[in-house]
C-alpha cells in the first residue's frame, strides 16, 4: 500500500501506521525544513518531501492508494474570533479545494483533517471527533476520540510542551516553531493523536 500524508507536521496522524499496515510505503510532505526532519527522524522509513503539499497532491494524486492531508488550520480555528488582534486574514480556501479535488478524481481512500471552525463548514464532514472535523470516501463511525491534556490550548511553556510530548509519545529534542509562530506548543497541539491515526487507517482498509 502507497500512502501519501500531506501537511505532515511531526507525524502524530502517522505514528502508529505501521501497527495497521507494516511495511507500507509512506510518503511524507511538508514545507517545514525544521520539522520535515523531526518527521525523518521518528520515521526513518518513510520519503520525506519538503515542499507544497498542495501542488503535490494535484501533480501526483494517482500514485498512491490511501491520501491523509491536514491543511492548515489557523484561519479557520475559533481563535481567529478570540484574538485581541486585527484581524487581516481570509479562511485558506485550499481546505475545500482539496475535499472537492479528492471527491472527484482520487480512486483510492482518502481523509482530510482540520479543526471545528468558528463558521458553519462549507461542506458537511463525515464525522467530528473531539476538536477534530473529518471528511473521507470511507465510514468513520468507529472512531472514538481521545481526550486532550486538561487547558490543552495553553501548554505553551516548557513544561506544557513536554506534557504534549508524552501525551503523544513522540520524542525529540528542543522546541520547534512554525514560521511566524513563537508558541513551541503549536506544532504539538496540531497533530492528531496516534491512536485516532490508526482507528482511521484501519477503518480506510477495512
Amino acid at each position: 500500500m502507497k500512502i501519501l500524508n500531506l501537511y505532515a507536521g511531526i507525524s502524530g496522524n502517522r505514528k502508529l501506521w505501521n501497527e495497521v499496515i507494516p511495511g507500507a510505503t509512506v510518503i511524507a510532505i511538508e514545507k517545514d525544513v525544521k520539522i520535515a526532519k523531526v518527521y525523518q527522524e521518528l520515521n526513518p522509513n518513510d520519503e520525506v518531501i519538503v515542499g507544497d503539499a498542495h501542488q503535490y497532491l494535484l501533480d501526483n494524486h494517482s500514485d498512491f492508494d490511501f491520501t491523509w492531508s491536514s491543511p492548515p488550520c489557523q484561519s479557520h480555528s475559533k481563535m481567529m474570533k478570540a484574538t485581541r488582534h486585527r484581524l487581516n486574514k481570509y479562511p485558506d480556501m485550499s481546505l475545500y479545494q482539496e475535499i472537492i479535488f479528492l471527491q472527484n478524481f482520487f480512486k483510492g481512500k482518502w481523509i482530510v483533517e482540520n479543526v471545528k471552525p468558528y463558521y458553519k463548514p462549507l461542506i458537511k464532514p463525515t464525522k467530528e471527533v473531539g476538536r477534530h472535523l473529518f471528511w473521507s470516501n470511507f465510514d468513520l463511525d468507529e472512531i472514538e476520540e481521545v481526550k486532550s491534556p486538561s487547558n490543552f490550548i495553553n501548554k505553551g511553556n516548557n513544561q506544557g510542551v513536554e506534557e504534549l510530548k508524552k501525551w503523544l509519545d513522540l520524542k525529540y529534542e528542543g522546541n520547534l516553531y512554525y514560521e511566524n509562530n513563537h508558541c513551541p506548543g503549536q506544532v504539538l497541539r496540531n497533530c492528531v493523536h496516534p491512536l485516532i491515526g490508526k482507528q482511521i487507517l484501519n477503518q480506510a482498509i477495512k
